[in-house]
């Protein structure tokens, strides 16, 4: 599983985890507190009560006093209310009182008169002038029928003669209950959802961080030429980004310094051998030498010098493109333009062969028109030296999928199999059918990468009719 999805799993299990945590124990506690809530009304409408009904009651009118009167007409009140969007169109509230033994004398449902309530904890702890309460099933066989029962007493004097109980339904208060429960579970899942949101967000932020880590450390691994990324608001893969940048260009260094000491100490011996031979000839020999073999030995002393100053030159610019890391001073360049500076700057070396283009369009792009210029004039030089006197070169420009194509195509001998790994290799170079002769081996390693740190590409293959194609490829953007 991908890294990004692990922290995405994690993150999400452990907000689904302590949100309902959080949300179970609010919900354990939503019931008590509405009992709670429930208890402490019944409390202070029973003492109010058990004050309204004790001039009754002491006066032994208990059935025909104002109290029963306001009770019976309680009971039948419808109170029309919509409390909390719960509607409401009856009460629920039953008082019953007992005398001092624990007998019933009026109860507002009428369902116990006359029973003996003593040994019902509201009434016998209330009797014994403490707080009493209960909570009964009225149904034994369903668990959700419990009665809240708070009892107050009913006092001569300081003597207590008597009991009052106001009993609720627990039922009553469930629709309040179910509805915050409701709403607690609505925003449980809204809680979840956010959270998912966020730890998608989250596990896409990290993960396009390490992927865009992964790809450069790829990219260096390679022996691509790519800048390093900035991450703006992670400090640490910012750090790790710049440590893999600094490595690269250490070990790069140490590995372009043997690589180009070797290289170049190869590819001057040819010369170096040729010039000592012919000095030694023209130091041994000089005064015997007739004077077109004494010219010969000169030229070809001035023409392997020139050979190695070409190297020179040639390698210490390839050596100056490879260590930077982009483009320097980019601006809109004509590549159109380009092509025909280049065109008509090597027609003179043409001579018999031809250089056949159709109306090219006119395309801009952004990048450094010196290393472009190079880049294209390298190529097509290419492409005459492997063309045959009375040949012809095709040139095409066209856009294909956001990308601008640059087709040289010439009519000269095929390149070998085995030569085609080697093409852009520095000093690598095949010899000219005109000359036998071979270049530098440095201009097509220089055309590459020039164009790569344009974010393009170069290749070379066999066309399929007959002769060479170079295609150069370059984004838009």
């Amino acid at each position: 599983m991908r890294f990004s999805l692990r922290i995405f799993f994690g993150y999400f299990l452990l907000v689904s985890l302590l949100a309902a945590y959080v949300l179970s124990l609010v919900r354990d506690e939503i019931k008590p507190a509405v009992r709670q809530s429930s208890e402490e009304v019944l409390v202070d409408t029973a003492n109010l009560l058990a004050e309204l009904i004790q001039p009754d009651f002491v006066a032994g009118r208990l059935d025909a006093g104002r109290f029963a009167k306001a009770i019976k007409l309680f009971a039948e009140r419808n109170p029309q209310a919509k409390v909390w969007g719960v509607p409401r169109d009856k009460t629920f509230l039953r008082v019953y009182v007992t005398d001092a033994k624990g007998k019933v004398m009026m109860d507002s449902t009428g369902q116990a008169l006359g029973q003996d309530y003593s040994q019902w904890r509201d009434v016998y702890l209330t009797l014994r002038g403490q707080y009493g309460a209960r909570s009964s099933l009225a149904d034994p066989k369903n668990e959700l029928s419990t009665v809240m029962h708070v009892a107050a007493p009913i006092t001569k004097g300081k003597e207590i003669v008597g009991v009052l109980t106001v009993a609720r339904p627990n039922w009553a208060m469930q629709p309040f209950i179910d509805r915050s429960e409701n709403k607690l579970w609505r925003a449980g899942l809204l809680l979840l959802a956010v959270g998912l949101v966020i730890g998608a967000l989250f596990s896409w932020w990290l993960s396009r961080g390490i992927n865009k880590l992964t790809g450069f450390a790829l990219a260096v691994s390679d022996g691509q030429t790519v800048p390093v990324p900035t991450f703006t608001a992670n400090r640490e893969l910012t750090t790790l980004a710049t440590a893999l940048g600094t490595m690269r260009e250490r070990l790069e260094g140490k590995a372009y310094i043997e690589n180009y000491v070797h290289d170049l100490t190869h590819e001057l011996k040819s010369p170096l051998a040729g010039i000592r031979g012919a000095a030694e000839i023209l130091f041994e020999e000089g005064q015997a030498l007739k004077e077109s073999d004494h010219s010969r030995f000169t030229g070809h002393i001035r023409q392997e010098t020139a050979r190695m100053q070409q190297i020179v030159d040639r390698l210490l610019q390839l050596a100056t493109l490879e260590a930077r890391h982009g483009l320097k001073d980019a601006g809109p360049v004509d590549i159109a333009k380009l092509l025909d500076e280049a065109i008509n700057a090597l027609t003179p070396q043409a001579g018999t062969r031809q250089i056949l283009h159709a109306p090219w369009p006119s395309i801009i792009i952004q990048g450094e028109a010196f290393l472009l210029a190079q880049a294209i004039r390298n190529l097509l030089q290419n492409a005459l030296d492997f063309t045959p006197e009375h040949g012809q070169i095709h040139i095409e420009l066209k856009i294909e999928a956001q990308n601008l194509q640059i087709a040289i195509h010439n009519q000269g001998e095929p390149i070998p199999d085995y030569a085609f790994p080697r093409l852009f290799e520095r000093f690598y170079s095949l010899p000219r059918p005109a000359t036998g002769q071979k270049s530098t081996g440095l201009g097509l390693a220089l055309t590459r990468t020039m164009l790569e740190l344009h974010g393009g590409s170069v290749s070379l293959a066999n066309h399929a009719e007959a002769g060479v194609v170079a295609r150069v490829c370059l984004p838009l953007d």
